[in-house]
């Protein structure tokens, strides 16, 4: 499987987590696209010093060679689907709200 394939592969399984599955429908929410673009500048950022300095290369043959801030454009496809199946379980997994706090295990 290519890198390219798998990325796809990963964003189509964030996106049917969060809808289909959990029904958290995090990517449906105003805050998570008004958040997002946070999450990618940082994403940007750190990809772009990790594969500027040749700290982490790809196999020309496994992306589609269209890069961003010199990182593949699949790795801002992984980061969306981390991001999206993260947000999706951190809801679902939240307590109801008005529910009480669990005891201090101490």
């Amino acid at each position: 499987m290519t890198y390219t394939a798998a990325a796809v592969l990963g964003v189509v399984s964030a996106v049917v987590l969060d809808v289909a599955v959990l029904r958290t429908r995090v990517l449906l929410g105003r805050v998570f696209w008004c958040s997002y673009p946070i999450v990618l500048a940082f994403q940007l950022l750190s990809n772009g010093i990790l594969t500027g300095r040749g700290v982490v290369r790809y196999n020309p043959d496994a992306i589609l060679g269209i890069r961003l801030v010199y990182a593949p454009v699949e790795d801002l496809a992984f980061g969306f689907a981390l991001i999206v199946a993260t947000l999706a379980l951190w809801v679902r997994l939240r307590p109801p709200p008005g529910s009480p706090p669990e005891p201090d295990s101490r």
